[in-house]
């Protein structure tokens, strides 16, 4: 094995065992080839955190170009602060999206960590380089088209830098700060935040640029959030049937999901009884959610069923998504 690799191997060995680093001729064969599957697993994680934030900087990049910058179009947050102040001063956004960035980028080393900060400060240098020396078409003049579109492509930007590990509009790291600092809500403060940009862009810009400026910031939030959360959102199902065995035999063996049984006690029967029930619960996916309604339907009619929206899983029988990161 290279000198090289093998010390990269130890590095990664030590780091996994969490142990002081030993000689390499201490460590078993087991214990090398277990290192070596994870430094490659390590590199194949960077690989596509390279992968995400690249995609995302050509993505918000001619989001930038092709529809809002030649139209004075503004989105919220740090880039939204970019853009306006661009469209006010005529500074270059490439130069804005770096120093309105930098305390970003300062704060989330803090909060978030080193490699976060590393990332984040590549992304975002990454994506100012892209907009200052590549030239893109201008697609549109038409408002709405540049408002949506122009929203779809940041957000989508955004939201593949945000997988890759990183970000390139630095608001939601101020957010978290200040949700910790104030107890107040991540929403609450973006929608504040935002408020105060929307509100100067139509002192400075027009009160129509502004009230587009609202449409590009929500076709960006919504995309941003397909982006990340995928298509595949995950809904939790609770299920009460005296059918309980039967339609959980369909969710585990059909469905291929796992379902978590508790005991429950029935408030009100039809006769005013109160009786002892096993409730079923488990997690799909949205584009699962109609085969498992039908499979219930045709087991128990009657059954009484729960569906409530989650985030995100991690563990357990859950089919993850494509994109998952």
């Amino acid at each position: 094995m290279n000198p090289i690799l093998k010390q990269l191997v130890i590095d990664t060995l030590t780091r996994k065992l969490n142990k002081k680093p030993k000689d390499f001729n201490a460590y078993s064969e087991g214990e090398l080839a277990k290192g070596l599957v994870a430094f490659k697993g390590t590199l194949w994680g960077y690989f596509k955190d390279f992968l995400f934030i690249t995609a995302g900087v050509f993505s918000a990049a001619f989001g930038f170009k092709g529809f809002l910058l030649t139209n004075h179009f503004i989105d919220g947050g740090a880039t939204g602060i970019s853009l306006l102040i661009s469209a006010i001063t005529s500074i270059p956004l490439a130069i804005l999206l770096v120093v309105v960035n930098i305390p970003f980028i300062l704060l989330g080393y803090r909060i978030m960590g080193k490699s976060f900060a590393l990332k984040t400060a590549l992304a975002i240098s990454g994506l100012a380089l892209v907009v200052a020396t590549i030239s893109f078409p201008n697609i549109t003049n038409d408002n709405l088209l540049v408002a949506l579109f122009g929203g779809f492509f940041l957000g989508a930007g955004i939201g593949l830098s945000v997988r890759g590990g990183a970000v390139i509009d630095g608001t939601e790291v101020l957010a978290i700060f200040l949700s910790r600092k104030f107890g107040t809500t991540m929403g609450d403060i973006i929608i504040m935040i935002n408020v105060l940009i929307f509100g100067t862009a139509a002192y400075f810009l027009s009160v129509e640029i502004a009230l587009y400026s609202m449409v590009t910031y929500l076709s960006a939030s919504k995309t941003l959030d397909f982006v990340i959360e995928g298509i595949e959102e995950y809904t939790g199902v609770t299920i009460v049937s005296p059918l309980n065995e039967e339609i959980r035999d369909i969710i585990i063996n059909k469905l291929g999901h796992g379902v978590t049984m508790y005991n429950g006690k029935g408030g009100y029967g039809k006769m005013g009884e109160s009786k002892n029930i096993e409730i079923i619960y488990t997690v799909v996916t949205r584009l699962e959610l109609n085969k498992l309604n039908e499979a219930i339907k045709n087991i128990d009619p009657e059954a009484f069923v729960v569906m409530s929206s989650i985030k995100d899983t991690k563990g357990g029988m859950i089919k993850k998504r494509p994109l998952d990161h």
